[in-house]
């Protein structure tokens, strides 16, 4: 009679305590994710709501998004990294460089001539920063690391094939290390923000910008433009540009661990490459509207490209002797940069 009652008291015990159980392994959360990107771009449809998509399937409903493109929550792209940081929302999709000097290590992969192609390199980063800078975004819990496609000149009224070309036109440089790239190729350099482009080419506050093929529609650059110059991929590209996907770490922190499964899941090297790969396959889609309204494409041969070469080595130079500045090996972080990137590249 006492294992009986020993057994009945037990069972509603656990019966008592079931729907706090089942309440806890059903416990979901919505997540507000937050990017400059226009709702109509590749980036925005094609890698950022497919992340969604994915996370929510692997989550079997349990895990939510609230998508907010082009700042809709207020802002400016220079403030997102902190919006993520200070939770004002959960995760965000931001250009590193919107800050200048604020991720200095990051901007070895935005050097002259560094990559190979998006998705190599976007491994070669993502791997850079767990062994080489694990601090570079501390505050946040950081979710994948990216470039874009090959980088390249746009120009209202002039083709562009040689530095000379450039002299005394006013480009658009997404970043730091992009914009004194523009400076010594011979451009009076111009940061601004990607969404501030058609605006500017419009007005003729700039005569050119300098973006992948990737964002061209979004920013309808095939249309404000007339001029593109790309570079023979054999020699790489001119540049490319850095990308986090950053979370807020406490709102991480509050997860339940298989929801932590989920975005771990979703997450580093893999999804790092999913997104580069899948940024700079709207590459030739892009590059073929610029075709169909006759624009001219000019490809600047491996030949052609040594001038370019030569007067972007300084960036390099420069770079490198910020980061001894900053008690970092500047050559050391350069040459693993390199390696990386030649090793996934050859992968």
């Amino acid at each position: 009679m006492i294992q009986r009652r020993s057994l009945l008291q037990s069972g509603a015990a656990i019966a008592l305590g079931a729907p706090a159980l089942i309440g806890f392994a059903q416990q979901s959360v919505t997540l507000k994710f937050h990017t400059f990107m226009s709702p109509t771009s590749n980036v925005w449809l094609n890698m950022h709501k497919a992340w969604m998509d994915k996370v929510e399937k692997e989550s079997a409903g349990r895990i939510k998004f609230e998508a907010y493109p082009a700042m809709q929550l207020g802002g400016s792209p220079v403030q997102l990294f902190d919006q993520a940081k200070d939770g004002v929302v959960d995760i965000v999709w931001t250009l590193p460089g919107n800050t200048p000097g604020r991720f200095p290590r990051t901007e070895v992969f935005e050097l002259p001539f560094m990559m190979s192609n998006a998705e190599a390199t976007s491994k070669a980063f993502w791997e850079f920063i767990q062994t080489q800078a694990p601090d570079e975004y501390r505050g946040v819990k950081t979710l994948a690391l990216q470039v874009h496609g090959p980088g390249m000149l746009h120009t209202k009224n002039k083709v562009i094939q040689h530095p000379d070309d450039l002299r005394g036109l006013k480009m658009r440089g997404p970043t730091r290390q992009i914009t004194k790239l523009l400076s010594n190729l011979g451009a009076s350099p111009v940061g601004m923000p990607l969404p501030q482009i058609p605006d500017a080419l419009s007005k003729g506050v700039i005569d050119g910008c300098a973006i992948p093929w990737e964002v061209v529609p979004s920013v309808k650059v095939h249309e404000l433009t007339q001029f593109h110059s790309e570079f023979d991929p054999k020699g790489g590209a001119l540049y490319t540009a850095t990308f986090v996907m950053a979370m807020n770490q406490r709102k991480y922190d509050s997860l339940p661990p298989d929801l932590k499964k989920v975005i771990d899941a979703n997450s580093g090297l893999a999804t790092s490459a999913f997104l580069g790969r899948v940024q700079q396959g709207g590459d030739a889609p892009a590059r073929k509207l610029a075709v169909e309204r006759g624009n001219k494409i000019h490809t600047i041969g491996l030949a052609e490209s040594q001038e370019f070469r030569r007067r972007a080595r300084q960036v390099e130079v420069e770079w490198v002797q910020d980061m001894d500045k900053r008690g970092f090996n500047g050559r050391e972080l350069l040459n693993a940069a390199r390696a990386l990137i030649d090793k996934h590249s050859r992968a």
